[in-house]
């Protein structure tokens, strides 16, 4: 064995090993529990950051803690392959968006090799090829089929320059992000899954999901939206139809002071004839944002329509006005206002000068209750209200329910936030969308036996617009059905599609014949996933609502995809910078700094290598291009190695919570493992034992061993039930500075010294897996690291006779004595008392009380 750790000695050649021997690739035939446990899969960006890094190395940790603990795990990777990203890099490098896209996986594949994760890189997929989306399509083929896919106009962000869809995100102060092109609403047609058809089963199901964090299952309940509330009819007051409101606050019903609609109402078309002020305002509307993000935060306009509709209790006539705040695709496209009792009516009825109307008050007075300035939207007791005062919302809704519904005019209904999901992109790196469109058959799907409906991979995007619009040998096909010339649709999936299933191919990639086989139910669910918090509503609601269209197509079984859910935080990182006389600046990486700090750790300088010129910090802020703070894992590796990168990431925090990056943290972890190989060599250089079993121990050898197997249930329950790594490795730390205290004297210190490494190079070799590799060799080196079984705890080894309890004198540490189990806490208590160092402490005081936790602490109180 080599006296001093290098990591790059070791690495390459333990992930060859691990390559060639196949380690890691699994199958259904074992006999043991199966543990499926993957990381969301990462869109091929070309190369990897420190988000990557972390969120790679917890599901790497967590399969190699269960496979020792034997289970048969599969750990999974592959390529989120479309996307926008592809033609943005393709139109600026004159490059395919398929080869740019294949280059980066390469590249990226080469990345995550380096850093030793134990994928079964076998089952490694990527959604832009044939062989995944052949499958998918077929997916939408049957959906289409069942009523699950239809087609619609929607509204959408339209691009007239680029002659694009744009997602909200991309809209930017009303305009183009790319063409600068003002943005219009349009019409167009596309294609939706009907996720509200699942709205409840997705809801109802939450209740099954313990393993997942409460903020996400609050998150996807709030997405989902359900209220329960009334549909109102308010009549026309003249030559049209009126129109329907839902409300969840039919107790507001007697405050309603006008009515607002979308610009898109069937009421707008009729109010605009001959209104050349009004047809400019509601093209106004048009132009502005479709999400409801953005109706949050822009400025409320409204225009007075000329149309008034009739109240449904007081038979008055209400005001009817064309408002920006309203979507047509949310709800009924109209929603009665009741300025007193909701804040934004109040704002819009402030500026425009309407009618505000008290129906609604506290049940105590209470001094926030200032109708006049607020509104006061909570529940209360109705007044103003006829009839109805004096009524709590549960009287008067049951009330209204009766009376509406006799005179039919309203009902009970429940609603959804949720709205159905449109995929239709006008993208061309995306999946193909398997319809032909004819002029006599209208929307046909693809037959079975034509699919894949393959994506030409020779196409260069150059911004305006689709370019599979304009190639003929895609677009021009024919007609499954009667065989005349048809158009092949050139819209494609919204990746979103592409990821909420792919965990399922991954148990048969090698399917030829079908989309799942039988495995995919020896497999999932996926026991543990691991992502990010931004994936907590879209990704994870998707792959939900996909797995349960495929338990209804007998795909799968069981309702819920994902067991487990870990959801890891961000990784920040220092940021410094020089300002230049123009107010801009420039950013430095901070691997590229120099900085001295005080005594607290606070920054007092920082210069730049280059120049030794000095730098402005800039606070610590998430890794971003934009502010050159992101930290390049490969130079990580090469300088320090994969182990020291893995352990620094899995001891700076905890998984949940943000990742603070620093450097002296990095070489804290290398100083770590060159630490532990150091004790290794010290212990073999003396021969190889068995490990300890039985024998006489001395008392602080008694002691160590205490200390190993109260470690051992430790890492064991950290890691796999709490999911706290960094306490995991802070216990094996505090054990391995007691090892060094202790003197391996006679074979069975020998023996004992044996035990604690080799339980050590077991609990850490999930987090540095190449090191711990090359330890086990020397201390056991006629067995493999990765065939052994998780340390157990020798209950023996815990049954003590004596504790160390800490002393504490007003609540600070005062000393430590050794306390045998037998003694009553008198006796405890007066040893306390003779502790020399305690007695400098309480002498010439009055001692109030002595606090005795058992086994553990003694306070006195003086």
């Amino acid at each position: 064995m080599q006296e001093n750790y290098s990591h790059s000695s070791i690495e390459k050649k333990c992930q060859a090993k691990w390559r060639d021997s196949k380690v890691f690739e699994v199958n259904e035939g074992s006999d043991k529990p199966k543990m499926y446990c993957m990381p969301m899969l990462p869109y091929p960006s070309g190369k990897l950051h420190m988000g990557h890094v972390r969120n790679y190395t917890i599901t790497d940790v967590l399969a190699r803690f269960y496979k020792l603990s034997g289970y048969n795990v599969l750990h999974t990777i592959g390529w989120d392959a479309f996307g926008l990203p592809a033609e943005n890099a393709a139109m600026k490098s004159k490059v395919a968006p398929a080869a740019w896209t294949y280059q980066n996986i390469a590249n990226m594949k080469a990345q995550l090799e380096n850093m030793g994760l134990s994928f079964d890189w076998s089952r490694e997929i990527a959604t832009c090829t044939p062989e995944y989306y052949h499958w998918q399509q077929w997916l939408f083929v049957q959906l289409y089929k069942n009523g699950v896919i239809y087609r619609k106009s929607g509204v959408v962000n339209w691009d007239p320059v680029d002659q694009t869809v744009l997602a909200n995100e991309q809209v930017i102060d009303g305009k183009g992000w790319r063409s600068g092109a003002t943005v219009e609403k349009k019409e167009i047609p596309m294609y939706y899954f009907g996720i509200t058809q699942y709205a409840e089963q997705l809801l109802a199901d939450l209740e099954q999901l313990d393993g997942w964090p409460e903020q996400v299952r609050t998150m996807q309940k709030n997405w989902i939206g359900k209220s329960r509330g009334m549909e109102v009819t308010f009549a026309g007051a003249g030559a049209h139809d009126g129109l329907t409101v839902f409300t969840t606050r039919p107790d507001t019903l007697m405050g309603v002071t006008y009515v607002a609609i979308s610009a898109e109402h069937p009421l707008a078309e009729v109010a605009v004839a001959n209104k050349p002020e009004l047809a400019e305002f509601i093209q106004e509307c048009k132009l502005g944002g479709v999400s409801e993000a953005e109706l949050a935060t822009q400025e409320k306009k409204g225009m007075f329509s000329g149309l008034y509709v009739i109240h449904p209790l007081t038979n008055e006539q209400v005001p009817v006005w064309i408002a920006n705040y309203v979507l047509m695709n949310y709800g009924t496209g109209a929603v009665m206002a009741v300025p007193s009792h909701d804040e934004r009516d109040f704002e819009f009825a402030t500026k425009y000068a309407l009618t505000k109307k008290v129906v609604i008050k506290p049940v105590k007075d209470t001094d926030d209750y200032q109708p006049e300035t607020t509104a006061y939207t909570d529940y209360g007791i109705l007044v103003n209200s006829g009839k109805y005062d004096g009524m709590t919302f549960e009287q008067v809704f049951a009330a209204l329910e009766t009376e509406l519904a006799e005179k039919n005019i309203g009902q009970v209904k429940t609603n959804y936030r949720l709205r159905d999901w449109g995929i239709s992109r006008q993208r061309y790196w995306g999946c193909p969308i398997p319809i032909i469109h004819c002029e006599h058959c209208g929307d046909v799907p693809v037959p079975e036996q034509d699919l894949p409906v393959r994506l030409p991979e020779d196409l260069i995007p150059d911004g305006s617009g689709n370019p599979l619009n304009k190639d003929e040998r895609f677009t021009k096909c024919v007609c499954p059905n009667c065989g005349a010339d048809a158009r092949r649709e050139t819209d494609t999936m919204d990746t979103f599609v592409d990821s909420s299933w792919y965990f399922l191919r991954y148990t048969c990639p090698d399917s030829h014949n079908a989309m799942l086989d039988e495995r995919v139910k020896y497999w999932a669910p996926v026991d543990q996933y691991v992502g990010g918090i931004e994936h907590a509503i879209l990704h994870l609601l998707y792959a939900r609502f996909f797995y349960k269209a495929l338990r209804d197509l007998g795909l799968v079984a069981g309702d819920e995809p994902f067991k487990n859910l870990l959801t890891q935080g961000m990784v920040l990182a220092e940021t410094f910078y020089r300002q230049n006389p123009n107010g801009s600046k420039d950013w430095f990486s901070p691997m590229d700094i120099e900085v001295v700090k005080d005594g607290k750790g606070n920054i007092i300088k920082a210069t730049y290598k280059g120049d030794g010129m000095e730098v402005q910090y800039g606070g610590i802020e998430k890794m971003s291009k934009s502010k050159n703070n992101g930290i390049d894992p490969d130079e990580i590796i090469s300088q320090y190695g994969a182990d020291t990168a893995r352990l620094f990431v899995m001891f700076a925090s905890p998984p949940e919570q943000t990742l603070d990056w620093s450097d002296s943290g990095i070489e804290g972890a290398n100083r770590f493992i060159r630490r532990i190989w150091r004790m290794v060599f010290e212990h073999t250089q003396q021969g190889v034992v068995a490990k300890y079993t039985t024998g006489d121990l001395t008392t602080e050898q008694k002691k160590l061993r205490t200390q190993l197997h109260q470690t051992i249930a430790k890492v064991t329950n950290d890691v796999g039930v709490r999911k706290q790594f960094n306490t995991a490795i802070a216990a094996i730390m505090e054990l391995l500075n007691a090892y060094s205290k202790v003197a391996f004297v006679g074979d069975n210190g020998r023996a004992l010294s044996q035990e604690v490494l080799e339980a050590v190079i077991i609990m850490l070799s999930p987090i540095a897996p190449h090191v711990c590799e090359v330890l086990w060799s020397e201390l056991c080196p006629d067995s493999e690291l990765l065939e052994q079984a998780w340390v157990v705890v020798d209950p023996k080894a815990l049954d003590v006779d004596e504790v160390e309890m800490i002393i504490q004198v007003n609540g600070k540490l005062r000393g430590k004595i050794m306390v045998a189990k037998s003694l009553t806490k008198e006796q405890i208590e007066e040893m306390a008392k003779q502790n020399p160092n305690v007695q400098k402490f309480i002498d010439g005081q009055v001692i109030k009380k002595i606090i005795v936790v058992p086994n553990k602490l003694i306070n006195i109180v003086v």
